[in-house]
């Protein structure tokens, strides 16, 4: 079959590879302990919950304006005052369905072929792909484990040129939960500004930090280059959302009409249920966002102290999100294993644990894990990781 030559460009995404493929599995009647999926493993919280059953009762289905009804677009711009004491009108909002749609949007506004990004790797695999889909061209920034997969402004400016369109920052980090400083971040923006390039900051894991460290992104950006930022969040990290697809992206109001004209032929708006479920996520109680928050960060502890174990894994504890990203080139060696999608696939064929290889964030040598579940089921597959690794090193 023929198809547009774009296609060719891009990969699968690898982390619904491993969903796939676990999914699979259980389907046969395997016990499968799924460490690679990014989705918390907690339900929604009653009350937003309880938005959407009475949106259903009032009959709150039909079509809404593609950018989002006014009052979730309020609801958002009520949260960032609240959260960075940023002022944001409904009209520099759109509601999106994920982040994932928040970020596409903004790279086929803003980018043309010829055009160069600059983002930083470990990366979530969409950012990169959207460039290229985009037509662009993603120029990638390594960052080191040694400085726990800091952003330096100093190497993410080194790799602007006369064709950079934009900077792509993600924090904290999918997959690292690493979180870019306040100070990198203003000198990115603005040596961003003196060179009329965009700043694109992808917030999804914004309330998932761990530490009282200063992280108020939003605010530097419409400080330092309020005509050319884009920030791009949503309520499925947060609020426990994944499934109802709710993103936003908040940015100047001419991209965000460019944003809302591109979105009306695309998929108009989102779910009306879910904006009236956003709505009570984003100003309700927020007390669930900390216990999910604390529950993650006792869970982060314990599972790193269970990949200690073996002295040949080691691991950067993240600052935020909800991941692990060992580093197993020592593991590879002694078990034979040429590449980490070699060892998930065997890992989680023989033992019957899910991780996302490395290969995938454009970090050779580690995997992601992701301890969004139980810490009944996290013991488990750290038992099976490890029996795995003993039994593939004799």
């Amino acid at each position: 079959m023929n198809f547009a030559s774009r296609m060719a460009q891009i990969a699968p995404s690898p982390t619904l590879k491993v969903t796939a493929e676990a999914d699979r599995l259980r389907r046969q009647g395997i016990d499968v302990v799924d460490l690679g999926a990014g989705e918390p493993d907690f339900p929604t919280p009653e009350h937003v919950k309880a938005a959407a059953h009475l949106a259903l009762d009032q009959n709150f289905t039909k079509y809404t304006p593609s950018a989002g009804i006014v009052e979730v677009r309020q609801a958002v711009c009520q949260r960032y005052a609240i959260d960075y004491g940023v002022t944001i009108a409904p009209d520099q909002v759109i509601m999106t369905a994920g982040g994932k749609q928040a970020l596409f949007n903004t790279a086929f506004v803003l980018f043309d072929p010829g055009d160069e990004v600059v983002t930083h790797a470990p990366y979530w695999p969409t950012i990169p792909e959207q460039v290229k889909l985009a037509g662009a061209t993603p120029v990638i920034v390594q960052t080191s484990p040694e400085d726990g997969f800091a952003i330096h402004a100093d190497a993410m400016i080194a790799a602007m040129t006369p064709c950079t369109r934009a900077v792509i920052v993600n924090s904290p980090s999918n997959p690292a939960g690493a979180l870019i400083s306040e100070t990198n971040l203003r000198a990115i923006a603005e040596e961003a500004a003196r060179r009329g390039i965009w700043v694109i900051a992808d917030l999804t894991y914004e309330k998932l930090i761990y530490d009282p460290v200063a992280h108020n992104l939003p605010a530097i950006l419409a400080e330092v280059i309020p005509d050319q930022f884009a920030i791009c969040s949503a309520a499925s990290k947060a609020y426990a959302m994944t499934g109802w697809r709710c993103g936003w992206t908040i940015g100047p109001k001419a991209f965000i009409a460019q944003c809302n004209a591109l979105q009306g032929h695309a998929t108009s708006n989102i779910n009306s249920i879910t904006q009236r479920a956003a709505v009570a996520a984003l100003t309700g109680p927020q007390e669930s966002v900390t216990v999910m928050l604390d529950e993650y960060r006792r869970r982060r502890d314990a599972v790193t102290a269970l990949l200690a174990a073996d002295p040949r894994i080691t691991c950067v504890k993240p600052q935020g999100a909800f991941y692990l990203f060992p580093y197993v080139a020592d593991v590879l060696e002694a078990t034979g294993f040429r590449t980490t999608s070699e060892f998930a696939e065997s890992l989680l064929a023989e033992a019957h644990v899910a991780v996302t290889a490395g290969e995938g964030f454009d970090a050779p040598g580690f995997f992601r894990l992701s301890y969004a579940t139980s810490m009944e089921r996290l013991e488990e597959g750290m038992r099976r990781l490890h029996a795995f690794i003993t039994r593939r090193s004799q």
